[in-house]
């Protein structure tokens, strides 16, 4: 097996796009999600994607190879709410480590068909942890801003679980995503660390962010800048962002980083802003076309899609991307590029 590590020093690296937007079309009902063996659980489970990996695995096997079709490298696994503490809101916090498990699973065992049939595009797996749904660094409580509604330990306890979970499923990297808050990301990034001291390994991680506005500050306030800084002490493969943002939105945030980091550069941005409905309208022409200039300023390493993408959208991607230079980079630093 090719490391990813040596791999992406060779080409633009594509990542998939978004797997909620790949479920809705699949129309689930209430009894799909909950399958057999949940058919009797005393509260809702409809929305809960996660789930699906246990209940509808057949499902997500397949939307992980019509991207891997498409000319993605590496995939997801549906694991973004896979913390105990994200599970909270559907009372299955005691199946966290299977549904990482699975989830890992199913991926890999697809990433594995498409690396056996064409071994000179090895393909890879990260293992998706989400920024959970409380915040470290905010209070929930106007009325109260020295409330949080979560610890530091408490986000460390939960990634850790997922994590081990994860690497046990059998992922090639780490993804921690959609980091909203700087200090949950910190969270995750030490579990990672914990785990990786413990089991004497050295699991490649992709560290993406996400500019929630037009501020071009996370939720938690930082800079795209202040945000790379506050990171650079770990050992990532990648920095990035995703999420929110369009591509045309994104790119500003990534000149901003790509100059002052020798991590690898990544970037999966939405297929444009929501409409009214909530739904994207960014056709993958569109979005290629906005891509092809993060390509053309040599701005990325990784590049794939967020909400509202498609294989489609990834397909363009994965064309554009093959016309292009990666971007140079050292590889993993200690420190921030001065």
């Amino acid at each position: 097996m090719v490391d990813i590590r040596k791999d992406i020093q060779k080409r633009i690296l594509v990542l998939d796009g978004a797997m909620g937007t790949m479920l809705q079309a699949y129309k689930f009902s209430e009894e799909d999600f909950r399958g057999e063996r949940f058919k009797d659980f005393p509260i809702p489970l409809q929305g809960n994607n996660d789930l699906l990996s246990i209940t509808q695995p057949k499902a997500i096997k397949e939307v992980h190879a019509k991207y891997f079709e498409a000319g993605a490298d590496i995939v997801e696994t549906n694991t973004f709410s896979g913390t105990t503490i994200a599970m909270a809101d559907y009372q299955l916090e005691d199946l966290v480590y299977e549904l990482n498990y699975e989830s890992a699973k199913i991926a890999k065992e697809v990433a594995d068909e498409f690396t056996a049939k064409e071994p000179h595009k090895p393909r890879y797996v990260a293992g998706s942890i989400g920024p959970t749904n409380r915040t470290a660094s905010m209070s929930p409580d106007v009325n109260d801003p020295g409330f949080r509604a979560i610890t530091f330990d408490q986000l460390r306890v939960a990634y850790k679980q997922q994590v081990e979970a994860l690497i046990d499923g059998g992922v090639d990297l780490l993804l921690v995503e959609t980091v909203f808050d700087t200090l949950n990301a910190k969270a995750a990034l030490f579990a990672i660390e914990e785990v990786k001291d413990e089991r004497n390994i050295d699991v490649p991680i992709m560290l993406s962010g996400t500019i929630t506005d037009a501020s071009g500050r996370t939720l938690s306030g930082q800079t795209a800048e202040a945000f790379l800084i506050s990171v650079s002490h770990i050992p990532l493969l990648s920095v990035g962002f995703n999420c929110a943002l369009g591509a045309n939105l994104l790119q500003p945030h990534l000149e901003a980083i790509a100059s002052k980091t020798d991590f690898a550069i990544s970037a999966h941005p939405n297929a444009g802003l929501p409409n009214a409905f909530g739904e994207y309208d960014e056709t993958p022409e569109e979005m290629g076309a906005q891509i092809e200039d993060y390509l053309k300023r040599n701005l990325i390493n990784i590049i794939g899609g967020c909400c509202g993408t498609t294989p489609k959208h990834i397909k363009v991607i994965s064309d554009l991307a093959t016309k292009y230079q990666p971007r140079e980079f050292v590889g993993t630093v200690t420190s921030i590029a001065s």
